[in-house]
């Protein structure tokens, strides 16, 4: 609606100009010459041929115009623009002013009309008249006058051409300014529903996360519930604090990179509580955390996927995770050993998870690397922060 509007605010402007344009012209000859008056019967006369355009191109506007750029009927379309044309070229024809395009009767009948300050005979008439057997005179008319009198008069005259040829840009100019509003209608429409479909994608993938997360969070507390009680206390403190996390900055767009770090910081110390020496956690995170925000739970994957696979209860085993920031980007590492036998339990989303968040949120403005030798695991993350 609101394009609608600005085209047909585009339209009044135009012919509201060309509607002034009659008045500031006899304006500015009645300033320059100060024997012109200001004649209004000149003015009225050019405004009567604006208002039969003016019409015609309201007609094409509502009418025909939106049978091919809405509708796209193009037969239809042309064949009431043919109709138009012959219709519009009748009436020019039809109401010729006297004098336009037309002769004086007395020329039209063959005799040509003297001048007003030349007298009506000349001193050629005063010679004798010739005898019967006397040659005629020479025809003293210039070649290509001769016949010109007899000559019939064409019905389409020159002004009537370019007058069809002025309505037909006319209407072209119209189609122009509509097919551009109408296209740009079509992209906010686009830009609108790739927006939805985006939003959608990414709740879709937040609701996976979180359900993620905690059944493999409680898997843990469960594990030390029967090992060591006062350690399983100490995890579910910890892990109200990520709860907490989870469902206030869970479902934003973006959150704070220190609160990011934060919750990052509660589910590593989570996760010691749950291995013994023989697993070296290694989390290097600045402590002066710049300004900048991230995407909330886009890193957690990457470390619980590290702790899932990257522990071995047979051999000592390491998880590095380490987080920088330089120039607005975000760079991000995380490194684990692969243990003897892989983890059987496939999570629902993970890796593929991830990507599609990055993918949607950045587009190709990240780096992602993954690489997977024989016994280490690593992921390197680069990202732009939003401000």
């Amino acid at each position: 609606m609101q394009l609608f509007r600005r085209e047909n605010q585009i339209y009044l402007a135009v012919w509201g100009l060309l509607f002034a344009a009659p008045l500031l012209s006899m304006y500015i000859r009645t300033v320059y010459d100060a024997n012109v008056g200001f004649d209004w019967r000149e003015v009225l006369i050019l405004w009567r041929h604006f208002a039969i355009y003016l019409l015609l191109f309201l007609i094409h506007n509502f009418l025909l115009a939106p049978l091919l750029v809405y509708r796209h009927k193009r037969m239809a379309y042309f064949a009431a623009l043919a109709v138009m044309l012959v219709l519009f070229t009748v009436y020019e024809c039809s109401h010729k002013p006297e004098g336009r395009g037309q002769r004086p009767p007395m020329e039209r009948a063959g005799h040509r009309q003297p001048p007003f300050d030349e007298p009506s005979v000349s001193f050629d008439d005063e010679r004798p008249p010739l005898p019967d057997d006397a040659p005629p005179l020479p025809d003293k008319r210039v070649p290509h006058e001769i016949g010109k009198a007899d000559r019939p008069l064409p019905m389409v005259g020159e002004r009537d051409i370019l007058a069809a040829v002025l309505l037909i840009l006319m209407f072209g100019a119209n189609l122009g300014v509509k097919d551009y509003f109408r296209s740009r209608d079509d992209r906010r429409r686009l830009a609108e529903l790739e927006r939805k479909t985006l939003e959608q994608q990414l709740e879709y993938l937040r609701y996976q996360i979180n359900p993620h997360f905690f059944m493999n969070t409680l898997n843990n507390i469960h594990a030390l519930v029967d090992i060591d009680p006062e350690k399983a206390k100490d995890t579910i403190l910890e892990l109200s604090k990520m709860m907490r996390y989870v469902l206030y900055e869970g479902n934003k767009q973006h959150v704070p990179l220190s609160r990011e770090f934060d919750f990052i910081r509660h589910y590593v110390t989570l996760m010691q509580l749950r291995y013994t020496d023989k697993v070296k956690i290694t989390l290097d995170l600045p402590q002066l955390v710049p300004e900048g925000q991230i995407p909330p739970l886009i890193l957690i994957t990457f470390i619980e996927n590290a702790f899932k696979h990257g522990v071995s209860y047979q051999r000592e085993s390491f998880i590095s995770v380490r987080a920088a920031v330089d120039k607005g980007r975000l760079l991000f590492a995380c490194r684990n050993s692969k243990a003897e036998k892989p983890n059987p339990e496939k999570g629902g989303v993970g890796l593929q998870n991830v990507r599609q968040r990055l993918n949607l949120l950045y587009d190709t403005g990240y780096t992602l690397k993954i690489q997977d030798d024989a016994d280490v695991y690593s992921v390197e993350l680069t990202l732009p922060l939003k401000s």
